[in-house]
This record gives C-alpha cells, structure tokens and sequence, in this order.
C-alpha cells in the first residue's frame, strides 16, 4: 500500500530516475554519488505532494522571490502539473535524517512540431539548500536530469542561468547559445 501511495503522492514515477545509468557522469566517476546513492542520509526522488511540509518552498526561496504559496496554492499546482505526464519532472533531494528538502531542479519537456515533432527540454530552478553546497549536489541532479532529458529523446535542452553561473553550466556540455533571451514580467 505505502509504494501506491507514493506512486499517487509523486510528480512522476521514482523507475524513471532508477532505470538511468549513471557509470558515464562525473558524479559517479569521481565522487562516487549517484541517483540511488547521494550520499549518507541524502535521497534523490520525485517531488511528491508532502514537500509542503518538507520545506520546498522555503528551499526554493534561496533561488527567487516565491511569493505567497500556502498549501493549498501548492497542493493546487501540484496537482495541475501531475495531470501533464511527461512534461514535469521536478525532481528533489531530501535529507532524510531530518525530513527536509535540500536540493530541486526541475526538467520541463515541450511537445515541439519542429524537428520531426520531437521533444525538447528546459532546465528550470536548480537550487541547493545553502548548508549542503560543495557536496556535488548541484552537479548530481544537473547531470541526472540532463541525462533523463537525453534518454526521453529531448533534441536539446537548455537553461536560463546567472551570468556568474556560466562557467559551471558549461562543465555540463551546456554552451551559450545564439538566441537573445528576452523577458517580459506582468509581475513579480
């Protein structure tokens, strides 16, 4: 019944993220962490509907300004974005020692037309709780989800960064592109 549950309770099934083969990436060559190993009491997995509680918010706070989201704005949202399989894979590490979410990023895939109606994905809000920084963390779950974003089929990925994290991004194989970025906020 609990692996049901957390199946109905997950942004997406946990098989997605065990079934990649982590022997080739960095994280695994040369610190030895892994999707099914980040290191003592660390666990990588899903988001699922109780990270509420678990301090996702909070944690996404250390990247943007997140505005007021209650519970039920989550539970909401979490809910909308659960109805797109395929599309969301918001993907967390939790401290399991003390309940806490400490490390997201989020890999977005959009149906294109283009390119013989392939995939293509966007690498969104990569944070990392300010105590576990120099843990490889930000590595691990960038390189997991780049590697999740190729064996989907994505033809590119790309992600929108600070300019003072361009050098860490390219470590990834990530280049800056050709395209100007633009923005237009109707609000904060």
């Amino acid at each position: 019944f609990r692996k049901m549950a957390a199946i109905e309770d997950s942004l997406y099934s946990e098989e997605v993220l065990c079934d990649l083969n982590f022997t080739d990436l960095e994280s695994y060559k040369k610190y030895g962490i892994s999707c099914v190993s980040p290191g003592d009491g660390l666990k990588m997995r899903p988001l699922e509907k109780g990270d509420f509680d678990k301090g996702y918010i909070i944690l996404l706070s250390q990247l943007t300004k997140v505005g007021e989201v209650d519970r039920e704005k989550y539970e909401k949202q979490f809910d909308s974005m659960k109805k797109c399989p395929g599309t969301y894979y918001t993907t967390v590490i939790e401290d399991v020692t003390k309940g806490r979410i400490v490390c997201s990023a989020t890999l977005l895939v959009e149906r294109k037309f283009i390119h013989s109606a392939a995939l293509r994905g966007r690498i969104e809000d990569v944070v990392v709780d300010e105590a576990y920084r120099s843990r490889h963390l930000g590595r691990l779950i960038l390189e997991t989800l780049t590697l999740l974003g190729r064996e989907l089929g994505c033809y590119k990925l790309s992600l929108d960064c600070n300019p003072r994290l361009i050098d860490f991004y390219k470590k990834f194989g990530y280049s800056e592109g050709s395209a100007l970025f633009l923005v237009k906020r109707f609000f904060d």
